[in-house]
């Protein structure tokens, strides 16, 4: 599966820089979210790979706290992306007209730009409240396979209503948030599509937009799942696949429900693949 995943995400990204029929806002986001899922699943998978092997289920501090931040930057990242996505279909298909104008290169540089910066912001509101742990410990046990925001918040040196606090406003902020964005996207999407009298257009619109709403429901419904039922006494087990859902299945399916769905991503790898081989 992590194979398939470095695969599938390095064969979108090298397809979109390819062909310049690419080189629009929709496939620049798509690229950048394929580099953050290889960098996502590089987070947990080799480390987990190597702990099965090695059967050493124990990780440093440091090493721990390393591990939590890029996954922390990478999950946000996909997160916020998600959302930027969604913000794209609405401009195409709501602002026809006036989309090359509003997702021009430097507008769409800033929001990428602004999802790292919201990345970087979530690493630290997580290291404010993680960085007072283990102190006149040796070991701690994590209920997950690595080390997930969510299982280090337990250990932090809080009250269970103080975590819990934190933990939904942090939820709320990089997790509600972009849905909302989401929902509001799509429900003028919706909206626009119901009023269209083209058969062609309303097929169109859905098209490109059903691969992005199944990727919406895979990662948001299994990583929002994990971090708010966390606080909750669910077995350690249950948690355990719902993260591989999102940390490992999803990056693995982004390309192929990309390019499966997408017409103009399988021309496109049709001619890199006949030029390449």
């Amino acid at each position: 599966m992590y194979i398939m995943a470095l695969f599938g995400n390095l064969l979108i990204i090298l397809t979109v820089s390819s062909d310049s029929h690419l080189h629009t806002p929709m496939y620049f986001f798509l690229s950048n979210l394929s580099m953050a899922d290889i960098g996502f699943i590089s987070t947990t998978v080799p480390r987990m790979i190597v702990d099965l092997q090695t059967h050493c289920l124990v990780i440093s501090y440091v090493g721990c706290l390393i591990q939590m931040s890029l996954f922390v930057i990478f999950a946000c990242m996909d997160d916020m992306l998600l959302a930027v996505m969604a913000y794209d279909r609405f401009v195409a298909i709501c602002h026809p007209l006036h989309y090359q104008v509003i997702m021009n290169p430097s507008r769409c540089g800033l929001l990428l730009l602004g999802s790292f910066l919201l990345s970087l912001v979530d690493l630290v509101m997580h290291y404010v409240a993680i960085l007072n742990i283990f102190y006149g410990e040796n070991f701690f046990e994590i209920s997950n396979f690595f080390c997930d925001p969510s299982e280090l918040l337990k250990l932090a040196c809080f009250d269970t209503v103080t975590n819990n606090i934190f933990r939904y406003c942090v939820g709320a902020l990089f997790g509600l948030l972009p849905i909302s964005g989401i929902i509001f996207s799509y429900f003028k999407i919706v909206s626009s599509i119901m009023r269209s009298s083209s058969s062609s257009g309303k097929h169109k619109a859905a098209s490109t937009c059903g691969s992005h709403l199944s990727i919406v429901c895979l990662f948001y419904g299994t990583a929002l799942g994990v971090y708010f039922s966390s606080s909750l006494s669910l077995s350690p087990r249950s948690n355990a696949v719902a993260s591989v859902m999102y940390t490992v299945v999803t990056p693995m399916l982004n390309p192929f429900i990309y390019s499966l769905r997408n017409k103009s991503i399988k021309t496109a790898l049709r001619k890199f693949l006949s030029r390449a081989f």
